[in-house]
């Protein structure tokens, strides 16, 4: 175990002078602060922001009601978690390149056509298929990595509990998805074979197998893993057949004003939020 790779963030690109956050209190603060940017300048990126913002505080409140034996440990799990997505965010605003997946999804934001739908997944690719594997390797240090699979299927557990009120929120912002039946709990999702719970599975896979290298290993199988979940970024903005000609059409339907689509994402209604472990 390399004390060089747990003391940064291991990434191909140096990150901006950013402070990380040090408890999910702050990530919360910080997020709100992404989400009233993205508002105020009208930004895409705050549709993926809104609901990282969503599901950090069902994270919170299953933390505060102490829904999980070891509360202190998930919370570094989310920090570290979290902390990927801050620095890629701010790179971006700092005109820096972020890793691979994110550099697709921010792009899209800037100059993409995109329905809200494939940013948000451009959002999850990033972040649970590559940044979710590092931080709980990071979060790890040298105990075994099975000693945080509990933290990590929490986390997982969090967000599936969330999707029905995200997916009827999405049928406000864009009523189209639900009568051509593209939504994450068609089991034929079109997009790109993708969903939460592939996202998941993926995730610990690479964590185990990052976890198993030696120091001088891991930099390479990182920068191999940043490699394919770009190329699967770049699958969700161009899928295959006829899906590219259904997303347009869903788009013409959807909610143009972005501002009134970050508000529909950022609600959060507490009484929801109840996870059995």
């Amino acid at each position: 175990m390399g004390i060089d790779f747990f003391d940064r963030e291991p990434s191909s690109t140096e990150m901006p002078e950013l402070t990380p956050e040090t408890n999910i209190a702050g990530v919360i603060v910080a997020l709100e602060s992404i989400v009233a940017e993205c508002s105020l300048q009208k930004s895409r990126a705050g549709y993926f922001a809104a609901l990282y913002l969503k599901v950090t505080k069902a994270v919170k409140q299953a933390i505060d009601t102490q829904q999980f034996p070891d509360g202190s440990q998930l919370e570094k799990l989310d920090v570290v978690f979290a902390n990927r997505y801050l620095a890629a965010y701010h790179q971006w605003k700092n005109n820096k390149q972020p890793g691979g997946p994110w550099q697709v999804a921010f792009n899209e934001v800037e100059h993409g056509s995109g329905i809200i739908l494939q940013h948000l997944l451009l959002g999850i690719n990033a972040h649970i298929n590559f940044d979710l594997g590092i931080a709980t390797v990071v979060v790890c240090g040298g105990k075994p990595i099975d000693s945080l699979r509990a933290d990590f299927d929490a986390i997982n557990l969090i967000i599936a509990s969330l999707t029905n009120e995200v997916l009827s929120e999405l049928g406000q912002v864009s009523p189209m998805l639900s009568l051509l039946g593209l939504h994450a709990s068609n089991s034929n999702f079109a997009l790109i074979q993708f969903s939460i719970d592939t996202a998941r599975d993926g995730a610990w896979s690479f964590a185990e197998e990052l976890s198993g290298k030696k120091t001088a290993e891991r930099e390479p199988f990182i920068a191999q893993r940043e490699s394919t979940i770009k190329k699967l970024a770049q699958k969700l903005l161009n899928p295959p057949g006829l899906v590219n000609m259904t997303l347009w059409f869903i788009g013409l339907f959807e909610w143009k004003p972005v501002r009134k689509v970050i508000s529909i994402l950022n609600e959060f209604h507490k009484e929801k939020i109840m996870i059995n472990s």
